[in-house]
């Protein structure tokens, strides 16, 4: 019986299989399934692998502080292992990069979820960066301060000429102790922490967390809350990806293209504070259902903006597809081939513009999508040109989703409570730029003993780099926003 084969029987208990060392390291050995994330408890190691649009879940318990290490397999488990180590001291035995993550010496102990931390002694080390091979190369720093972005990242460029040879990121400067600060909690208290994960995902972030504490403690929203839910997640992806073709098109397009597409994403914006009284729609999705229902003015005020997209958006996706100066600057930049997004357990626009169909819409957290019949493009050219056009088309099927979401609205209740026992849970949701993962754990009172939240921006930077080389000094801007990178989620 294989890795993958074992995974997908039923655990003992709960949703996770506990492994013995050689089961962990037979599963190390074997990429089949891809890891989205990687994360730890004092003396625990677990790990969450994406089989199709489903989650398994493994945890080895290493007393010795070390497991053997993912990263040789499967490249996608560098980042993670690097942070593991930072925050839990748990050591990958082969890892392909022991360098620190988040931790760049100036925290006030070393290792502070490990359960035994310590203080941290002496200066903090010079960062290392990985080797670059090239004739007459120079290093280009950049950050952490970064004009037009406004989370905190290094980027290490080592440059022949104006061609970029490799970029490396390093991140951490916005590093919040998240996964510190919600045990002890009850799911409801804890709940404002994911939506301050990431600005561009707060309802994905909110959602997969509810999802969890929902599937731990047992409990079923109402059905009315889980399509108000979709209705904000949907409101989300639009918004973030209007926010990402305006950027794109500021960059290289019509600087009145780029005005519209900002005034299309404003129209979304207003409309959800006047309907949902909040533009980002943060701490509207709880545990049990959601902060406050759609009222009457609310739902014609995000009818009336549905119809406005519905005649702008067409003549804008247009405009921006037929500007040849703007599709010969993207045409060819930054290209992914769908080996290498699939090594990455890529998801969202980035994976799809590379033609790798994966959607958390479509695997078991799917409701109300199941009922929708969802239609998600590919565009498999994997280059930046494909990005936007990707961006663009799920734009519209968003705006589409949305106005039949709100046409068939249920009626009843926002919100149950949530019962106070222990449990386990695990979600995947689809945020704007891919998966977002949440797990959590419940002492037998209710509240948190130990929780996870994995953003996707931990396969799109990876992505970034990759897509990087090669590029020139000047295409860089333009190669880095269609990918809508983001700091804070993976900081953590």
């Amino acid at each position: 019986m294989t890795p993958a084969e074992f995974l997908r029987q039923p655990p003992a208990q709960g949703p996770t299989h506990a492994l013995t060392e050689p089961q962990w390291e037979a599963l190390a050995a074997d990429p089949e399934l891809p890891l989205l994330a990687l994360w730890g408890e004092p003396g625990v190691v677990r790990a969450a692998f994406q089989d199709g649009n489903a989650l398994r879940l493994v945890a080895l318990a290493a007393p010795e502080g070390q497991y053997p290490a993912l990263s040789p397999a499967r490249p996608a488990a560098a980042l993670f292992e690097r942070a593991v180590h930072d925050l839990w001291a748990l050591e990958p035995v082969g890892t392909q990069d022991g360098r620190p993550w988040l931790d760049h010496g100036r925290w006030p102990v070393l290792n502070p979820l490990s359960g035994r931390p310590v203080r941290h002694g002496g200066a903090p080390p010079q960062p290392e960066f990985l080797p670059a091979e090239g004739h007459a190369l120079h290093r280009l720093p950049l950050g952490p301060i970064l004009p037009g972005i406004g989370e905190p990242a290094y980027l290490h460029l080592a440059v022949a000429g104006e061609a970029v040879v490799r970029m490396e990121a390093r991140l951490g400067y916005a590093h919040k102790g998240v996964l510190a600060l919600m045990p002890g909690k009850s799911p409801r208290a804890a709940a404002r922490f994911p939506a301050r994960l990431q600005a561009e995902a707060t309802v994905a972030h909110s959602l997969a967390f509810a999802l969890a504490a929902e599937k731990a403690t047992g409990t079923e929203p109402p059905p009315r809350a889980v399509v108000l839910r979709a209705v904000m997640a949907e409101i989300e992806r639009l918004s973030v990806h209007l926010h990402i073709w305006a950027q794109v098109l500021a960059l290289a397009g019509p600087p009145a293209l780029a005005d519209q597409a900002a005034l299309a994403r404003e129209t979304m914006l207003a409309a959800s504070q006047i309907a949902f009284g909040h533009r980002l729609l943060m701490d509207r999705v709880l545990p049990g259902g959601v902060a406050l229902d759609l009222e009457e003015r609310g739902l014609s005020i995000l009818r009336d903006a549905l119809l406005l997209l519905a005649e702008d958006l067409p003549r804008l996706a247009r405009a921006t597809l037929r500007h040849a100066g703007l599709v010969e600057a993207l045409t060819g930049l930054g290209v992914i081939p769908p080996a290498l997004a699939q090594d990455y357990t890529a998801g969202g626009p980035v994976a799809r513009a590379s033609g790798v169909m994966v959607d958390a819409r479509l695997g078991p957290d799917a409701s109300p999508y199941d009922e929708l019949e969802l239609e998600i493009p590919l565009h498999p050219e994997g280059d930046a040109a494909a990005r936007l056009r990707q961006r663009i088309a799920e734009t519209a099927e968003s705006r589409r989703l949305l106005a039949v979401m709100l046409d068939s609205l249920p009626d009843g209740p926002i919100i149950t409570p949530l019962p106070q026992r222990g449990g386990e849970g695990v979600a995947l949701v689809e945020g704007p730029h891919g998966p977002c993962m949440a797990w959590l754990a419940l002492d037998d009172g209710g509240l948190i003993r130990a929780a996870m939240a994995r953003d996707p921006a931990w396969a799109l930077w990876p992505l970034a780099e990759a897509a990087a080389a090669g590029a020139g000094l000047e295409q860089l801007p333009l190669l880095l926003a269609g990918f809508g990178l983001t700091m804070s989620g993976m900081d953590l």
